[in-house]
């Protein structure tokens, strides 16, 4: 997944930017719902027009709108999916925006909770593959922000290097160590 930061005078913006490809499999999701829609729409022109009832029809109507919003709204999520942190210096926030659409879901942080950058290594036990993350962390009971994701080491280094001399957080790599390691 690659990651846009973007600087703006006292404010850094972080963007999760999806590869086209990822976005195709909404496609078979806004297919079925516009599907279902279609229906909708050609009952909805026969009551019109006079060629239907609605008595007849309203229960068929019903099912392909309910079918098109359960079959289309994931699709129409996964479509306009968007994830965005931005580190506010002046304000002393952070502020984390997940946008779906026309729908934008935010929650705002105190920078002074976290206290640093880290780096750690996900691998799955069946898997060979190793991807580094980048989060914002902070003492005991705050949870940690996830920023990005890298394949490579020196990419997630260089990244949270560039993030932590903006933001004034001290990078750290814990690639390696156990997850409940202390230090």
């Amino acid at each position: 997944m690659a990651v846009a930061m973007t600087r703006n005078g006292d404010t850094i913006r972080v963007e999760w930017l999806w590869e086209w490809y990822l976005r195709l499999v909404s496609l078979p999701f806004l297919a079925g719902g516009l599907y279902f829609l279609y229906y909708a729409a050609l009952t909805l022109w026969a009551d019109v027009t006079g060629m239907g009832r609605w008595s007849d029809d309203w229960v068929g109507l019903l099912f392909c709108i309910g079918f098109a919003l359960l079959v289309g709204t994931p699709g129409l999520v996964l479509a306009t999916l968007r994830t965005i942190i931005e580190l506010d210096r002046l304000m002393r926030r952070i502020t984390i925006t997940k946008q779906f659409g026309p729908l934008k879901f935010r929650s705002e942080r105190p920078m002074s909770e976290f206290k640093l950058i880290s780096i750690v290594d996900r691998t799955d036990e069946d898997s060979s593959v190793i991807s580094y993350s980048v989060n914002i962390c902070g003492g005991k009971g705050t949870s940690p922000i996830f920023v990005a994701s890298f394949d490579k080491r020196a990419e997630a280094k260089a990244f949270a290097r560039e993030m932590g001399e903006a933001i004034k957080l001290p990078p750290k790599d814990f690639v390696g160590t156990p997850v409940d390691d202390p230090d």
